[in-house]
């Protein structure tokens, strides 16, 4: 994902979270996409965003995957 220079770095997510993180709906394992900055749930086909370094794991603020 392409910034524009002036805009600065965001926080990283933590990686050592998905090891304590799992979907709220299906208590299922998650999955980091770096690029989207997401966590994914396969089994909810939900994609959970990550803003600011922190997850959103509320499903109402989850991305409906295809």
């Amino acid at each position: 994902m392409n910034e524009p220079p002036d805009t600065p770095p965001r926080p990283e997510f933590d990686r050592r979270m998905l090891e304590a993180l799992v979907c709220p709906l299906t208590q299922g394992t998650l999955s980091y996409d770096a690029e989207r900055q997401e966590l994914i749930s396969k089994k909810a086909r939900l994609a959970y965003p990550i803003r600011n370094g922190i997850p959103i794991m509320l499903p109402d603020e989850a991305r409906p995957l295809e």
